[in-house]
């Protein structure tokens, strides 16, 4: 899966995406302007250790992530989508594509692919959900349709921990 940020402006929002794309393998694609420097200590502290975990690549535009990517298959989050994210179905190389956080994506972009336009359901009063969250949630319908390759479904706990849980039972 690949996530595509376009014009993100909270290191910490990005941040904490990266980290997601580190926990499910998904690939990061950055849209400038960015609005902060990728070695903000924001964007590292949120998230954390996983950079190393993780892909990204980082474009100027989004006509040079299109050309980049030809034939590449775009699901683009709106709240302005009549369709809801869990209504579709999706391939493993599909690319999410999500908005600044202060106003989302363009208009022109919108209108022009409203047929791959997503939204996320919620209450008509509520303004719109945290990137990062919204991310995690499209996310993980998509790997879930596509039954979680390379990720772990059942943990273990520690030894330490069973007996623990085993002395307040």
């Amino acid at each position: 899966m690949n996530i595509v940020l376009v014009a993100p402006e909270i290191p910490q929002n990005t941040g904490n995406i990266a980290r997601t794309c580190a926990a499910t393998g998904a690939h990061l694609h950055l849209i400038r302007p960015l609005g902060f420097s990728l070695a903000d200590k924001y964007l590292k502290r949120a998230g954390l250790d996983y950079w190393n975990l993780m892909r990204y690549t980082v474009y100027d535009t989004l006509d040079a992530f299109y050309r980049a990517h030809p034939g590449a298959v775009c699901h683009y989050a709106s709240k302005k989508a009549a369709r809801s994210y869990c209504d579709v179905t999706y391939g493993a190389d599909d690319f999410l594509v999500f908005g600044r956080e202060s106003r989302g994506l363009d208009e022109d972009l919108l209108r022009r692919e409203y047929g791959r336009c997503i939204r996320i359901p919620m209450r008509a009063e509520a303004r719109s959900l945290n990137l990062s969250n919204s991310v995690a949630i499209v996310l993980y319908e998509a790997l879930r349709q596509q039954n979680f390759p390379g990720l772990l479904e059942e943990g273990t706990l520690t030894a330490d921990g069973v007996e623990a849980w085993v002395d307040y039972v």
